[in-house]
């Protein structure tokens, strides 16, 4: 039953990584492989209807400025994968792209490009990368301080959002783009959230009440981002949702998961071929293996959605798992293909139909098609 519900369902998954590990690696996103998260077939298996198709720059890359220059090397991996596979994935460039797609029984792969696209914000480079196709951009760079929007987890000279910042965010309106402020510090979603004039999300967090990281949001800044219009979307990952899990993370890597300092001592003279060497072992990304004890249940990452749902609404919560970026899921997951066993879970604790394909998908649909509706920009 809870299977039939969940592979009828639109499903539409707010965060998958899906070109790094080819461009390091190679290989094809059409074919299954036995380590990762996902990978086409199994994304079919999973329900997939669509998907934000994330493209990660790495900071190894910002210390020389080769992130604009990566940010094409990945943007043509995407084009030229996405089009060996075209019976199975095509690109969407609106929500009724994703919806049409979706009806044909492919999967719908919205452009996403999470880190900095160019450290200094420059408008002509968003502009270009916006008629490449890219919908969605992460406005903070990564876990690094960009020079106009501060990150959750490397304080810069600033707080919150430069004015050329806000001028990054106008234009991301007027062009219809949406604003993803997943690690950006909390002074850095307010003042989005007072300049955009559209919904923005939040595509792979949590909250702060269930663990308290520099990554995830605050109840109060949850209600605002609600207030707007917008949408939280839940990592997968137990490390955001569930303390155990975290410090048990934090002890067998000696550091936080966030943690980037390392970074700051590269040459700034290195090669974009030497970066590469030095990144290419972190694909795909996978979590770590845990024992059950520090693992979450999949009631207990359920939790914190519910908790949202209850002071913000069932249209604010969605799913952005970070597949292949490195979340180490609930007990009886492995991977992608484990997401009817959500939908599962949330029928036993009672959630409606209604809420839960609101959840698997109609709201990211909605913020997506609100944040880039032309008509909406003028």
């Amino acid at each position: 039953m809870a299977d039939d519900l969940h592979q009828k369902a639109f499903v539409f998954d707010a965060h998958i990584h899906m070109i790094n590990r080819q461009f390091y690696k190679g290989g094809d996103i059409g074919e299954r492989v036995t380590d990762g998260q996902v990978d086409l077939p199994r994304a079919k298996e999973g329900g997939v209807d669509a998907m934000f198709f994330t493209l990660f720059v790495e900071e190894q890359y910002y210390p020389a400025r080769h992130e604009t220059r990566h940010t094409l090397r990945l943007l043509d991996l995407a084009r030229r994968q996405v089009a060996a596979n075209k019976d199975k994935i095509e690109f969407a460039y609106s929500a009724a792209d994703v919806t049409r797609i979706a009806k044909t029984g492919k999967i719908a792969a919205v452009l996403d490009l999470e880190g900095g696209y160019d450290l200094d914000g420059d408008l002509g480079v968003l502009r270009e990368l916006y008629r490449s196709g890219f919908r969605v951009m992460m406005l903070p760079a990564h876990n690094w301080a960009n020079n106009f929007a501060e990150s959750c987890c490397s304080k810069g000279p600033f707080g919150g959002l430069t004015e050329h910042g806000k001028d990054v965010v106008r234009e991301m309106n007027r062009l219809g783009m949406l604003i993803n402020v997943a690690h950006a510090s909390e002074r850095t979603v307010r003042d989005v959230l007072a300049v955009s004039t559209r919904p923005i999300m939040a595509t792979h967090s949590g909250l702060k009440r269930f663990n308290n990281l520099p990554r995830t949001m605050s109840d109060e800044l949850v209600k605002e981002l609600a207030a707007k219009g917008g949408v939280i979307g839940f990592h997968s990952g137990c490390e955001f949702h569930y303390r155990p899990m975290f410090d048990y993370r934090t002890a067998q890597a000696g550091k936080a998961f966030w943690d980037t300092t390392a970074v700051a001592k590269q040459p700034k003279d290195m090669s974009i071929l030497e970066v590469d060497g030095l990144v290419k072992n972190h694909h795909p990304m996978m979590g770590i293996t845990a024992p059950d004890s520090a693992r979450c249940t999949i009631d207990q990452w359920l939790e914190p959605v519910e908790a949202v749902i209850k002071m913000a609404g069932e249209d604010h919560v969605a799913l952005g798992s970070d597949l292949d970026g490195g979340p180490t899921f609930p007990i009886g997951m492995r991977d992608v293909r484990d997401f009817p066993k959500l939908t599962e879970t949330m029928q036993k604790r009672g959630w409606s139909e209604t809420r839960i394909r609101k959840f698997l998908g109609g709201n990211v649909l909605r913020v997506f098609g609100a944040a880039t509706d032309p008509v909406k920009g003028k």
